[in-house]
């Protein structure tokens, strides 16, 4: 996420570094470019004037101490206000002490609001909760359809009626939940293609009559500045608690997601990454700023893991690299663990510094896919020992994956790499010196 405006902020720093003191001159020049790089983003402009104000005033005549450059002072001083601009903490929901907690998601057609109810059903029943999603979208033909595909996909109920209003949907799911042990009602409300009075005079009518704990705003964070138009009309009538930002897994733009806290006042809570159901977030400003920087999110990657990875099979896997013991399809199996946290552009992007590799939109998923068929496509003794596979073997493997002999070969001369490495941590090298030799020091 972010790829361009992460690239292009990166750019316009590197204006500042060398300087032994931030001055007005060298700071406007910098922060002229960044200003045009968070318009080119579609930030609104208000908001970036007023960043860049702020910005300004802290940086200017700070010293250059303890060997910090100038370039790294004023990305920590962006990155503060970065953080203030979306929020400075995670929003929670706010959970009802009666039983159900109500929550009502509205949004435009098209932004992600159906697919959003069923990945927040999902990401409560992961922490215990039992949500009941309610079909109140009558308009859309499929919309009753597909929520009820989503239901059953994550086993969590759906209530719903064909023939009945919105309205009236809504306020007999609430002692439908209670009645069926549900202490969560996920009401998704019915999207249009524009704003109309039509449209908010039913959301404001549901609002009303079932007096949601939680209102949420879906919105599609691909559109930029239309999005936080969008969001402030909708706040102007239903005065909702959060925004969620969807499809924020592509390069987004960036717009809507440092704007829409200053211009409508509301948190943006959760961001959708992706089209599984377990492809959502909460969204933490200090961490979405530092991926904005390009310095990574080494936090939500570490919990990304400890949700995916096995225990035992992590230790199992540990006391195979001690005994030097790592195989092909240990490497295989690996490779399907980390397909479980996401798109492998979307990990990338956690990792500091990633982002000077290139662009992350690059790195295409399909090249796991070949590496996997060459593994499949060996017998399990090549995969124990792949120093057997000759020629002839290469040949074999290559015609089964459907790749060619040089792709098979480079994946077997990568692969040895990488034994070599661990070999080389378990004789008690530390990870300083070895990048130390590999850098000529």
């Amino acid at each position: 996420m972010f790829e361009t405006l992460t690239e292009k902020l990166d750019g316009a720093l590197k204006k500042l570094r060398g300087q032994h003191r931030i001055s007005e001159e060298n700071t406007a020049e910098a922060l002229n470019e960044v200003r045009k790089v968070l318009l080119d983003a579609d930030v609104n402009l208000g908001v970036v004037k007023s960043f860049i104000e702020n910005v300004t005033k802290k940086s200017v005549g700070q010293e250059v101490v303890s060997n910090v450059a100038p370039g790294q002072l004023i990305i920590k001083i962006i990155y503060d206000e970065l953080v203030a601009l979306m929020g400075n903490e995670k929003a929670e929901i706010n959970f009802s002490s009666d039983i159900p907690t109500v929550i009502m998601v509205a949004g435009l057609q098209g932004s992600g609001k159906t697919t959003f109810s069923g990945k927040l059903a999902n990401y409560l029943k992961a922490k215990g909760r039992q949500p009941l999603l309610v079909a109140a979208d009558t308009y859309r033909p499929a919309a009753i359809d597909q929520l009820i595909s989503l239901g059953a996909q994550i086993d969590v109920p759906v209530f719903s009626n064909r023939t009945d209003t919105a309205l009236s949907i809504a306020k007999k799911a609430i002692p439908y939940a209670k009645e069926h042990a549900r202490d969560i009602v996920i009401i998704d409300t019915a999207g249009r293609l524009a704003i109309d009075e039509v449209m908010m005079q039913e959301v404001a009518d549901i609002k009303s009559a079932v007096k949601p704990h939680e209102i949420l705003f879906v919105i599609d964070s691909m559109i930029g500045q239309d999005a936080v138009n969008t969001a402030k009309a909708f706040h102007d009538r239903l005065d909702y608690d959060g925004v969620v930002l969807t499809k924020l897994d592509g390069d987004t733009r960036g717009g809507a997601a440092l704007s829409i806290r200053s211009v409508v006042g509301k948190p943006i809570k959760f961001v959708g990454v992706g089209e599984k159901m377990d492809a959502l977030e909460q969204f933490y400003p200090e961490r979405m700023a530092s991926r904005i920087l390009g310095m990574g999110d080494i936090v939500s990657l570490v919990e990304k893991a400890q949700q995916t990875f096995d225990q035992k099979q992590a230790e199992k896997l540990q006391d195979k690299i001690i005994k030097s013991q790592f195989t092909l399809q240990d490497f295989y199996e690996q490779l399907q663990q980390i397909k479980k946290m996401g798109p492998l552009s979307q990990v990338m992007s956690m990792i500091p510094g990633a982002s000077k590799l290139g662009n992350m939109n690059e790195v295409d998923d399909k090249e796991l896919k070949y590496v996997e068929a060459i593994i499949l496509s060996m017998t399990k003794d090549e995969r124990d020992n792949p120093n057997i596979i000759n020629g002839s073997r290469r040949k074999r493997i290559a015609n089964g994956s459907g790749t060619t002999i040089q792709e098979v070969n480079k994946l077997l001369t990568q692969f040895t790499e990488m034994q070599k490495m661990m070999r080389n941590f378990t004789k008690g090298k530390s990870f300083a010196k070895m990048m130390g030799q590999r850098l000529g020091r």
